[in-house]
C-alpha cells in the first residue's frame, strides 16, 4: 500500500498528464515567487515532461524569477539533442525570457566525476528546491538512480558509471537532494511503464518507490501506464 504522502492521480491521456503538469508547475511557481521572490524547479527529460514545457512556454509567467535545475544528465557534448539540457532548451528555456544565469545545467561534458563535483558545489546555495519533477523508467529507475546501483548517502549529486542504458556515464541528483524539496511530481506515461508501476504499487523496493517516499509526492498517470489500477 502506498504511503499516505503519495497520491496517485489517473488522467485521461498522456497529453492530459502534460497539461496538468504545466498547470501545477505554473501554480507552484506563483506560490514560490509570492513567498520568496524566486521559483527553484528541478526538471526531468522525457517525452511527457517536454510536452509540459512546451505548454508552459506559451504562458505569460514571471520567467525572470524562475531558476531551472536538472535531476540528471547524460555525459554527452552540450549541443547533443540526447542531453536533457538541450532538449529542455529547445522546448522551454530558449523560448521564454529566463535569464541565462537562472539556468543551472549539469556540466556533464566534463565527465561524470568532475561534473558531479561541480554541480554539488553549485546547487548547495539553492536548496531547498520548490518542486522536483521526475519520470520513471521501465525498470523503475528515476533520474539516473538505477536498480542495483549504490548511491552515496551523504552527497547531493553523484556520478553514475555503467548505467544499464547508454550513455553509460551520467550525473544524477541523489535522494538527499530530491528530499530537499517542498514537493515532488512524478510523471508516468506509456504501456511500457505498466509493469514497473504495478511492482511499485505492490511495494517493490525500486529507486522510484524510495524517492517517492521522501515526502509529499503526487504521481500523474495515464491509462496506458495505470492499466487496471486506480
Amino acid at each position: 500500500m502506498a504511503e499516505p504522502s503519495i497520491r496517485f492521480v489517473r488522467l485521461r491521456s498522456a497529453a492530459a498528464v502534460a497539461e496538468e503538469t504545466a498547470r501545477r508547475m505554473a501554480a507552484a511557481a506563483r506560490r514560490a515567487i509570492a513567498l520568496s521572490g524566486r521559483f527553484r524547479c528541478v526538471l526531468a527529460g522525457g517525452r511527457t515532461p517536454l510536452a509540459a514545457y512546451r505548454r508552459l512556454a506559451d504562458q505569460p509567467e514571471e520567467w525572470s524569477h524562475w531558476h531551472l535545475f536538472l535531476g540528471d544528465e547524460r555525459c554527452l557534448p552540450p549541443d547533443d539533442i540526447e542531453r536533457n539540457s538541450r532538449a529542455i532548451e529547445l522546448a522551454l528555456a530558449e523560448r521564454v525570457a529566463i535569464p541565462r544565469d537562472n539556468v543551472h545545467w549539469i556540466p556533464a561534458e566534463l565527465g561524470a566525476q568532475e561534473a558531479a563535483r561541480r554541480y554539488e558545489e553549485s546547487i548547495r546555495m539553492w536548496l531547498p528546491f520548490d518542486l522536483v519533477l521526475l519520470g520513471m523508467g521501465e525498470d523503475g529507475h528515476t533520474a539516473s538512480l538505477f536498480p542495483g546501483h549504490a548511491v552515496p548517502p551523504d552527497v547531493y549529486v553523484a556520478p553514475v558509471h555503467g548505467a544499464p542504458k547508454p550513455p553509460h556515464d551520467r550525473v544524477t541528483l541523489t535522494p538527499m537532494a530530491i528530499a530537499a524539496s517542498a514537493q515532488r511530481l512524478i510523471l508516468v506515461t506509456g504501456a511500457e511503464k505498466r509493469e514497473a508501476l504495478a511492482a511499485w504499487r505492490r511495494g517493490a523496493d525500486l529507486p522510484i518507490s524510495r524517492v517517492a517516499a521522501l515526502g509529499p509526492t503526487d504521481v500523474l498517470l495515464d491509462p496506458e501506464s495505470a492499466g487496471g489500477s486506480t
